[in-house]
């Protein structure tokens, strides 16, 4: 018996839809470890933050939901840089693994913050689409998710046109490579790796918006960022389109893993990637490969 093409044509849409959500937030991971060398384990919990703060705009503040998208993104982007300047930064040149520790502490401090300001309970989002359904051909797919594919598309030809075609991008990548260097030249280093990190939680702000639809406002959301480092590690370590390509991978991964492997296979896949991408292809698929003789 052959496969239906319908069912795979809806499988690859729902998968796509999933994975740029993975792919985003795997971005912002790349960006903010290229210019500061730490990775944002934090990263999850400013996408919580994101669907919070636009679930109290629009369900208590009352504000459209266009306007409350444009303020949750420019909050989380602001706390986001606020954390880099006021806490990130004080332990550059430091061991990696401070970063580490700093930004897992980071991140159960905004959680909790957030459990204190919102509560713990799960409520759901309402959109202009919330329910929706559209027809492509004999494929549905609801509006979140068609949402979902057309933002991420288009905040990924923005981050690529802003890294390859600005003069803004030339000084990230600069500064990305070697910041003594960069910071010689004349490039305002410290305020280009705030940009970044404003950035970066833009995106997990915008990430929250559009996945609470999908799911629920919930504390949970935060492992997002499970999926995301997967992405990252599938993509190439640093590499920004392979974080998009690796996060696109894992979404498909998980659909038809769901349908067409035993059950619970869903849930654990994208740590089975990650586990084989380590054994056997430790820089990914658009990582540089780095060895080391022993």
């Amino acid at each position: 018996m052959g496969l239906d093409p319908v069912l795979l044509a809806q499988l690859t849409l729902n998968g796509i839809a999933t994975g740029a959500i993975y792919g985003l937030v795997a971005l912002g991971l790349v960006l903010t470890y290229k210019a500061t060398e730490v990775l944002n384990f934090a990263q999850g919990d400013l996408l919580v933050a994101g669907a919070f703060i636009g679930w109290a705009l629009i369900a208590l503040g009352g504000v459209p939901y266009p306007l409350a998208a444009v303020i949750t993104v420019v909050a989380v982007g602001a706390l986001a840089c606020g954390l880099e300047a006021g806490v990130v930064r004080r332990i550059a040149g430091q061991p990696q693994f401070s970063g580490v520790m700093l930004t897992i502490a980071l991140a159960f401090m905004l959680r909790g913050l957030i459990s204190m300001v919102f509560g713990p309970d799960s409520r759901s989002l309402p959109t202009p689409f919330t329910g929706q359904t559209v027809w492509l051909g004999p494929v549905a797919i609801s509006a979140p998710s068609l949402v979902v594919i057309v933002v991420a598309g288009f905040v990924t030809l923005l981050a690529f046109g802003l890294l390859r075609a600005t003069t803004l991008g030339v000084a990230i990548q600069a500064a990305s490579q070697n910041q003594l260097a960069a910071y010689l030249s004349g490039i305002p280093v410290k305020r280009l790796n705030s940009f970044v990190w404003a950035g970066a939680g833009a995106v997990a702000g915008l990430c929250g918006l559009l996945l609470a639809p999908m799911t629920l406002v919930d504390l949970s959301l935060w492992t997002v960022l499970l999926k995301a480092l997967a992405a990252m590690v599938l993509g190439g370590f640093g590499s920004i389109p392979g974080a998009l390509v690796g996060g696109l991978l894992i979404g498909l991964i998980e659909q038809f893993s769901g349908v067409f492997m035993p059950d619970g296979i869903k849930d654990i896949v994208a740590y089975i990637v990650l586990i084989g991408v380590l054994m056997l292809r430790p820089h990914g698929l658009f990582g540089e490969a780095h060895g080391r003789r022993v």
